[in-house]
């Protein structure tokens, strides 16, 4: 949560964060400098309701409200309204809140911020699955961020060779056999390819049949 401390808010940006970022007196900080926020709401959120706008439900909006906090706390930290979005995401069967001081978009159009915080939020699982980093070297920002981009780029090298070579080989499984075979002195296509060849003729592990 610290970390919004140290943002550089820019007027008329839009800040998307997952509900452990709900500080009120934070969000307070992105309002009073002209740019805008959208948070998932917390269960535990208090609120007064002042009005409520018309929504289409079948686009997934279920209410579009503009409530203020009901705590004595929470109202110091942010004095001023709130937008109240309630979201079904049909595609999960999930009920979604999101809180937000941009009073302009649709909602529908908020429900879509959101979800793009999602599409990020599944790049870092893929690179955590896929990307063959299991410690940094260092620990600056510059070095972090040089080891990411080199497996990226490793990544992506092994993803155009998949192609040409026209391989069923998993991208997983071609980073596995490269990972055993850097210090041979033969072309990829081929290490990949003899390997593709012994996988698929590797007999089945001596065991009886328990039915035959």
């Amino acid at each position: 949560m610290k970390i919004l401390d140290r943002i550089v808010i820019e007027p008329g940006a839009v800040y998307i964060m997952d509900r452990g970022y709900i500080d009120f007196k934070r969000l307070n900080s992105i309002h009073l400098q002209g740019a805008f926020f959208v948070i998932r709401a917390k269960n535990n959120f208090k609120f007064k309701r002042l009005y409520s706008s018309n929504v289409d439900k079948t686009s997934g909006i279920q209410c579009d409200q503009t409530v203020i906090p009901d705590i004595y706390c929470t109202q110091r930290d942010y004095p001023s309204k709130i937008r109240r979005i309630r979201y079904f995401d049909a595609e999960n069967e999930k009920h979604l809140i999101f809180l937000t001081n941009n009073f302009t978009l649709p909602a529908r159009t908020i429900a879509r911020l959101y979800r793009c915080r999602w599409q990020i939020e599944l790049f870092f699982k893929w690179i955590k699955q896929h990307l063959r980093i299991k410690k940094f070297y260092g620990t600056s920002e510059n070095a972090v961020k040089t080891q990411i981009w080199i497996a990226i780029s490793v990544y992506v090298l092994v993803a155009i060779v998949k192609k040409k070579i026209k391989t069923d080989q998993s991208l997983y499984t071609i980073l596995q056999i490269l990972s055993i075979t850097l210090l041979e002195k033969q072309p990829i296509i081929q290490t990949v390819m003899c390997s593709e060849h012994t996988t698929k003729n590797k007999p089945l592990a001596n065991q009886l049949f328990l039915f035959d």
